[in-house]
């Protein structure tokens, strides 16, 4: 088991925290390494190419509730080191 395997491959967040329990696989399957805000029906739900670009959009909603720039930076410095952003 990996170092980030608990965690959405794409935006970081703690599988455990994901409402939907994973994103969906095109044949309706769950996806266990991506959550259901990311992934749904085997295709990302963003139009994202560059793990900036996510890192972005997660401190924006993590602003919108309310934790702090250390938080921020804390979960979402390690958005460039997941599967998906690995290229």
């Amino acid at each position: 088991m990996g170092k980030f395997d608990r965690f959405c491959q794409s935006c970081g967040m703690p599988m455990d925290q994901d409402p939907g329990k994973g994103g969906t696989n095109s044949d309706g399957t769950k996806a266990t390494n991506y959550c259901s805000y990311c992934y749904e029906n085997g295709g990302f739900r963003d139009n994202f190419t560059k793990p900036g670009e996510m890192v972005s959009f997660v401190k924006g909603k993590l602003k919108e509730m309310g934790h702090g720039p250390f938080k921020r930076w804390f979960y979402t410095s390690h958005i460039p080191q997941l599967e998906r952003w690995k290229k």
